[in-house]
C-alpha cells in the first residue's frame, strides 16, 4: 500500500467534504486519514443484546431494541419543542424524544419499518423514553461492519449538535477501512512481534475498531500501546545515544587537590553508600568524552547539595568554573550560604547573582567571571542573561529543574563553544514511569538512603476540634528550645471558602503564645522581599519561636532548630507539596514532628492524601500515589504535559507495557545503533515517518 495514503487530507474521505473535514479538524484534531486511525475508542458497549421493552429496568441503562415506529409529533414546550416519537416492539411502547435537528430526524423517519435503536432508557412520568437514540434500519444493521463490542469514539458537544454522532465516526472508519484495503504497513520487527506475541498491525487496528471478541479487543489494545510506547522510548533513547556520541563534552580527567582535601578534611559527615554511587555515575561520566546530562533525585535532607558539590569541585580540578541555578532567590542565597564556608576553607572564590543584586557588584562579577578569577557563581535566572559570560564553564547544576524551561536551558548550553556537563537535581521525587517517559533522555541517579543519625519525621492528622491539644504541644516543644512553622494555603479570605485565611491564623497565633514569652514571624507572597527576608533571617536566627508562612518556605529553608511543622487545610494541598513542606523539618538531630490538621469534612481524594502522609515517610511511594490520583500532566507542570498526550496507552495504568518497551527499545538499539539490519526495516521505516509526520506522534518530546 503506498504509505502516503494515510497522510490523504481527511476531507478526500467518502462521507466527510469540507464542512465535516473542518470540524474533524477543529474538535478532534483530525486532519488526515491517519489522524482517524488513531482515534481509539474511549470504551466499548455490548451490542450482543437485544431487549424487548417489556424487560427494561429503572436503571438508565444503555439498551438496544428491535422495533417500529408508529406515530410521530411535535410537542410544544416552555422553550422551543421537541419531537416524539412512538416506538413500539411485540412486548410493549416507549417513546424517542429529539430536542434538536428535528426538521432532520422528521424527514428520514420512515414510519412502520423495523429499526434497531440504541441508548438510554429513562423512566419518566410511568414510561419509558429514549433521548436522541442511535437508530439504523434492521436491513442496513445486517450489512455494516458491526461487532459485538461497539466502539464509542472521544467527541465533543459542537460535534454531536452538528451531527456528526458516534454513528458517523463509525461509519466514516469502515468506510476508510475499506478504502484501506486491510494494507497497513507493519511498523514493528518481525523478532518483536514473536518474542512477545503480539497482533500483526492490519489485525490490531482492524479489532480496536471492530473487535471480533474481548479477547482480540484486548491483544488489539496490548499490541498498539506496547507500539505507541516503544517509539516514544526509541525517540527517547536515540536521543541518549545521539547525545553520548555526538555531543563531546570537556573531559575531567583528573581528580585533584580540591576533591581531595574537601573529602579528606572539610566533609562534614559521612557519605551513605547511596551518595557514594552516585558520585561514582557522575565521575564515570565526566571522564568520558561524552556530555553529562544527568538526573539526580532525592528525597528532601538525602544530601544532594554535597553531591552537587563535590561534581563541581572535579571541575575546578580540571581548570573549569562551574555554576548552580536556582528557580527562587531564598535557595540561591540558601546555597549560596552552604557552599560559601566550605569554598572559603579551600580558598575557592564563588558569588551569588540574582534579581537583587547591585549594579557595582554585577559589573565585578561580570568581569571576574569573563577573565576566570570567579571560579563558582551561584545564582537564579540571572545566570541566563546575556551579559553573563563565562571564560570556561565546565559543570552546570540546575535545582528544581522542572520549574525551568527547556529554552532557559538550552542558554546555559551557549555559554560556552561547547555544552557544559549537566547535572539536574529535584527534591520532588519522580515515579518510575514518569521518568522514563519525561526524563528519558538523561541518564538518573538517585539518592535512596538519609544520611545516618536522621531521625524520620512523626507525622500526625488532627482536626480542628483538637486545636487546643496541639498549641499545647507546640508551647512544650518551644520550651524545650525548638521552633515551629504554622503554614496556611491562602492569603486573603475567599468568600466561597471558609478556610482559615493567613492573618486570621496569625492573629490567633499571636493571642494563643503572647509576648515576650514568645516571638512570631509572618512570611508570605505579597510582603517586599526586603521585609521577607528580614522576617526569615529573624526565624533562622533564632530570634522568634514560630513563623507563620504560606507556601513561599515550601523550597529551600534550612533551619536545623525547627522541629514542628503545622499544616492549616492539610487537605487543600497537594501531595508532593505536603510532603516538600514537611521537608523543611527534620534536619536536626532531634526528633520532629509534622501536624496536618483539617477539618470533618474530607473528600475521597484528600483522606488518601492525608493516609499516605501518616502511613509513609518514602517520597517515592508519595509520587507514585500523587500520580495516581493527579495524572501525569498535573504532576510535571505544563511545559512537560505535552510529552504524555498519548493516543491509547496510560502512562499510569500501562507501566508494565512501558517497562517491557523500554527494554526492547534498548536492546534494539544496543544491537542495531543505526537500525541498518533488515530485521529491523519496518522500525526504521516507520521513525523516519514519525520524523517525517511530527502530527502523527507530536507528543513525543
Amino acid at each position: 500500500m503506498n504509505p502516503n495514503f494515510l497522510q490523504t487530507p481527511i476531507e478526500f474521505l467518502k462521507g466527510v467534504g469540507p464542512n465535516r473535514a473542518d470540524l474533524l479538524k477543529k474538535e478532534l484534531g483530525i486532519h488526515t486519514f491517519q489522524d482517524l486511525i488513531n482515534l481509539f475508542p474511549n470504551r466499548y458497549l455490548d451490542r450482543t443484546r437485544y431487549y424487548k421493552i417489556a424487560e427494561l429496568q429503572k436503571t438508565n441503562a444503555e439498551v438496544q431494541i428491535i422495533g417500529k415506529i408508529t406515530h410521530i409529533k411535535t410537542v410544544e414546550q416552555k422553550r422551543g419543542k421537541r419531537l416524539v416519537a412512538t416506538f413500539t416492539d411485540e412486548t410493549g411502547t416507549m417513546e424517542l424524544v429529539w430536542f434538536r435537528g428535528q426538521k432532520w430526524i422528521r424527514e428520514n423517519l420512515k414510519l412502520n419499518e423495523p429499526y434497531v435503536i440504541f441508548g438510554r432508557a429513562n423512566w419518566f412520568n410511568d414510561h419509558f423514553s429514549m433521548p436522541h437514540p442511535e437508530m439504523e434500519l434492521v436491513k442496513e444493521h445486517e450489512k455494516s461492519l458491526r461487532s459485538a463490542m461497539q466502539p464509542v469514539y472521544p467527541s465533543t458537544e459542537k460535534l454531536s449538535t452538528r451531527g456528526i454522532t458516534n454513528r458517523v465516526v463509525n461509519k466514516l472508519m469502515q468506510q476508510l477501512f475499506s478504502e484501506a484495503q486491510n494494507a497497513f504497513v507493519e511498523s514493528l520487527s518481525k523478532p518483536i512481534l514473536d518474542s512477545l506475541k503480539l497482533l500483526p498491525k492490519n489485525e490490531a487496528l482492524f479489532n480496536i475498531h471492530f473487535p471480533k471478541n474481548a479477547s482480540l479487543l484486548a491483544r488489539a489494545q496490548y499490541r498498539l500501546k506496547f507500539e505507541e510506547l516503544f517509539y516514544i522510548q526509541l525517540q527517547l533513547l536515540r536521543k541518549n545515544l545521539i547525545h553520548k556520541t555526538k555531543i563531546k563534552g570537556y573531559l575531567f580527567s583528573e581528580v585533584g587537590d580540591y576533591f581531595n582535601s574537601f573529602f579528606k578534611s572539610y566533609l562534614p559527615f559521612n557519605l551513605t553508600d547511596a551518595q557514594k554511587r552516585v558520585i561514582k555515575e557522575i565521575r564515570k561520566d565526566v571522564g568520558s568524552q561524552a556530555q553529562m546530562n544527568r538526573l539526580l533525585q532525592g528525597d528532601v535532607g538525602s544530601g544532594k547539595t554535597v553531591v552537587a558539590f563535590m561534581s563541581m569541585l572535579i571541575g575546578l580540578d580540571n581548570g573549569y568554573q562551574a555554576c548552580l541555578m536556582a528557580p527562587t532567590e531564598i535557595l540561591s542565597v540558601q546555597h549560596y550560604n552552604s557552599l560559601f564556608k566550605w569554598c572559603n576553607n579551600l580558598n575557592i572564590s564563588i558569588s551569588l547573582l540574582t534579581g537583587s543584586t547591585s549594579t557595582s557588584n554585577r559589573r565585578k562579577i561580570h568581569e571576574n567571571l569573563e577573565n576566570g578569577s570567579l571560579q563558582v557563581l551561584i545564582g537564579t535566572h540571572a545566570l541566563l542573561e546575556d551579559k553573563v559570560k563565562f571564560n570556561n564553564l565546565g559543570i552546570a547544576i540546575i535545582d528544581e529543574q522542572h520549574r525551568f524551561g527547556v529554552a532557559q536551558r538550552s542558554k546555559l548550553w551557549h555559554k560556552n563553544e561547547r555544552p557544559p556537563h549537566i547535572l539536574v537535581m529535584t527534591a520532588t521525587p519522580i515515579p518510575r514511569t514518569l521518568a522514563m517517559s519525561v526524563y528519558g533522555d538523561l541518564d538518573i541517579s538517585i539518592i535512596d538512603e538519609l544520611p545516618p543519625g536522621r531521625k524520620s519525621i512523626k507525622t500526625v492528622h488532627r482536626f480542628d476540634a483538637n486545636r487546643l491539644k496541639v498549641f499545647r504541644f507546640l508551647k512544650d516543644e518551644i520550651s524545650k528550645g525548638r521552633q515551629v512553622y504554622i503554614v496556611y494555603p491562602l492569603i486573603q479570605e475567599s468568600e466561597a471558602l471558609d478556610y482559615k485565611d493567613l492573618m486570621d491564623g496569625y492573629e490567633s497565633i499571636v493571642r494563643e503564645f503572647p509576648m515576650p514569652e514568645y516571638q512570631v514571624s509572618i512570611v508570605h507572597g505579597k510582603m517586599k522581599s526586603a521585609d521577607k527576608d528580614y522576617e526569615m533571617n529573624r526565624f533562622v536566627k533564632g530570634e522568634t519561636q514560630i513563623m507563620v508562612a504560606t507556601t513561599v518556605i515550601e523550597v529551600g529553608v534550612d533551619v536545623p532548630n525547627a522541629s514542628v511543622m503545622v499544616i492549616e487545610s492539610a487537605e487543600r494541598f497537594g501531595l508532593s507539596q505536603l510532603h516538600q513542606l514537611r521537608g523543611r523539618v527534620g534536619r536536626g538531630a532531634e526528633q520532629s514532628y509534622c501536624i496536618l490538621m483539617t477539618g470533618h469534612k474530607l473528600s475521597h481524594d484528600a483522606r488518601t492524601r492525608l493516609e499516605t502522609m501518616v502511613r509513609t515517610n518514602d517520597g517515592f511511594e508519595i509520587a507514585e500515589t500523587d500520580l495516581k490520583l493527579r495524572g501525569p500532566g498535573d504532576i510535571m507542570g505544563t511545559q512537560q504535559s505535552g510529552v504524555l498526550n498519548l493516543r491509547i496507552a496510560d502512562i499510569i495504568k500501562d507501566g508494565e507495557i512501558l517497562k517491557i518497551a523500554r527494554s526492547y527499545a534498548f536492546q534494539t538499539l544496543r544491537d542495531d545503533p543505526n537500525l541498518e539490519k533488515t530485521e529491523n526495516n519496518p522500525i526504521k521505516f516507520t521513525y523516519a515517518q514519525l520524523a517525517k509526520y511530527r502530527n502523527i506522534w507530536n507528543y513525543i518530546s
